[in-house]
């Protein structure tokens, strides 16, 4: 069987002692293709080595993180507008608008400037006939009344990580989006599992966020995409199926929604 992992931040630099070795034990695990979301132009330049070095296991994103929306993100926003709307004169094909988004955990200072960033981002994705990839954290009531100014009949994208409530997941679900299932799922009393055993399996996609949010028995942990078999046992667990019905599905959910 084999997996996808939708989110993992290989390229960071807490990898480059041993990048090769993550990447075998990856493909070891069955984890074949992997989905590296940007950050910022701080990250451009190794997130597109990584891909170019590995392009048969490796797609990319294209965004301004919300936690990267400070007083420069026009100029920041010019530089994913760039890559994205000159892809074609490039051998780069972005698979998504990401990561994007709202996160008002750590500050609310620039709140006005994410608002536009993630406008901004979510009309070129719209543009460009590409699914967004939102990060969103303590936000999911600004997502959605944002979502509703935009008032598109449906939308298309995953949201990475999902951290909301059971009725926000269906929310999403029912606007088109796909959740995002890592590490969280696996830990103890965690809603995220109570989600993943609950909403419909084909709404769930498998990432790891890696190097970030290893799942039991790793975590607190360096993580890594070899542990998305770890998730998809979790959520075979919880919903009493095989490991390999979770491979089959997510798999062919985030072909499908990633175009791979």
């Amino acid at each position: 069987m084999t997996f996808i992992d939708t989110h993992c931040h290989l390229y960071d630099e807490v990898f480059d002692a041993d990048r090769d070795e993550v990447l075998q034990r990856s493909l070891d695990a069955g984890v074949t293709t992997l989905l590296l979301p940007a950050i910022d132009s701080q990250s451009h330049g190794q997130q597109e080595q990584l891909a170019s070095q590995n392009p048969q296991y490796f797609r990319q994103m294209m965004g301004l993180h919300p936690t990267s929306v400070k007083e420069d993100f026009d100029r920041e926003l010019q530089i994913v507008h760039d890559y994205l709307f000159n892809s074609h004169n490039s051998p780069i094909q972005f698979v998504a608008v990401g990561e994007v988004g709202l996160d008002l955990y750590w500050d609310t200072t620039y709140l006005e400037q994410q608002r536009e960033a993630l406008l901004r981002q979510m009309q070129w994705a719209e543009k460009l006939h590409l699914p967004v990839c939102l990060h969103v954290r303590k936000a999911y009531n600004e997502l959605f009344g944002l979502l509703k100014r935009l008032n598109r009949p449906r939308y298309q994208g995953v949201m990475h990580c999902f951290g909301g409530s059971l009725q926000e997941a269906y929310k999403a679900i029912e606007m088109g989006f796909h959740l995002g299932v890592g590490g969280v799922a696996t830990f103890k009393n965690a809603a995220l599992g109570t989600i993943a055993a609950t909403v419909p399996l084909e709404s769930l996609v498998l990432e790891t966020d890696a190097p970030y949010l290893s799942p039991v028995p790793h975590r607190g942990q360096r993580n890594e995409p070899a542990y998305i078999p770890l998730i998809a046992q979790k959520i075979a667990d919880l919903r009493g199926i095989t490991l390999g019905e979770v491979a089959d599905i997510t798999t062919a959910s985030a072909k499908s929604l990633f175009n791979l």
